[in-house]
């Protein structure tokens, strides 16, 4: 099974949060794995930037609001929010979704209601409002409970817990995803993407252990699972544990050699441990695979230190 692009949003800025819980625990955090200064990270197909909001301040957190954002973070719909600080929506887009809000809160036929709860859902969603998007489809969850409902709501805020740019945000939503996916769990336990994503959101608790051993059940049931493969092999690096990171990677080229990402990161694994013809051609293997300029900056900049 290819590596889906939402898996492939577990920034390393939330692995660095992760491995600082960690510490002393399981996993010793001494490094985290930086692009070149205004170059993308690769841990979202290679494309996407490790801190969505660029370095800009978050706003303060202390709950949720009862749209699913962070209390404070913005007054109107069209507001910013602590994933994108600085996006606004036009103005008809902002008057849209506050007008469907204003009606959502006065429905009360269950029927409607539930309707305007997708709605609303799919309209955040679209402008990467990913913890409002959750909390409504929380609210259809909890009408229609199931595995599915409860996950595609998990999922939203796993979306929103995997952008968080501060550690208060992140304990935050990761909560707000253990709560959900234990749901799930609790429907089938034999869901491993719930189990994966589990297994992550406890890396913002206080036992990060059981998100590593949730990881390494993933890998038990499924030993060619994609996404546990690949955030163990992230989490290996923030650890400097390199050899058992390009295991990892290794494994994950195994299952799938267009991984990109698990190229890439095999490489950096390879060229930590000394390995520079293997990690060489683990980062020619990523390039060649991927239009990417960004990733192709990065690699060459990896084949220079290479030399």
């Amino acid at each position: 099974m290819a590596l889906s692009t939402s898996s492939s949003k577990h920034q390393l800025l939330i692995l660095a949060l992760a491995l600082i819980l960690v510490a002393g625990l399981f996993l010793l955090p001494k490094v985290i794995v930086k692009p070149k200064d205004g170059q993308p990270t690769l841990a979202q197909d290679g494309s996407r930037t490790a801190n969505r909001d660029q370095g800009a301040a978050a706003p303060a957190v202390g709950e949720l609001d009862e749209h699913g954002h962070p209390a404070g973070s913005h007054d109107e719909p069209g507001g910013p929010t602590a994933e994108q600080p600085h996006m606004t929506m036009p103005s008809a887009q902002r008057r849209e979704i506050g007008a469907l809000v204003a009606k959502y809160t006065a429905e009360t036929n269950l029927g409607p209601k539930l309707r305007m709860a997708r709605e609303l859902a799919d309209k955040y969603k679209a402008v990467e409002r990913f913890d409002s998007a959750g909390y409504y489809l929380e609210q259809i969850a909890l009408v229609r409970p199931g595995e599915q409902t409860f996950q595609r709501a998990a999922d939203q805020y796993y979306e929103a817990y995997s952008f968080a740019t501060t550690e208060a945000r992140q304990k935050l939503l990761g909560a707000k995803c253990r709560e959900l996916y234990e749901r799930v769990l609790k429907n089938n336990p034999d869901n491993l993407d719930a189990k994966t994503n589990l297994g992550m959101a406890y890396m913002a608790s206080e036992n990060p252990v059981k998100g590593i051993t949730l990881l390494r059940e993933v890998l038990a049931a499924d030993p060619r699972n994609e996404k546990a493969l690949y955030n163990l092999g992230l989490l290996a690096i923030q650890s400097n544990q390199y050899d058992k990171a390009a295991e990892r990677f290794k494994e994950l080229t195994q299952v799938n050699s267009e991984n990109v990402n698990a190229q890439f990161y095999l490489g950096v694994s390879l060229a930590q441990t000394g390995a520079k013809a293997e990690a060489r051609q683990a980062f020619l293997k990523a390039k060649s695979i991927s239009s990417d300029p960004s990733l192709a900056a990065s690699v060459d900049e990896q084949l220079q230190k290479l030399q």
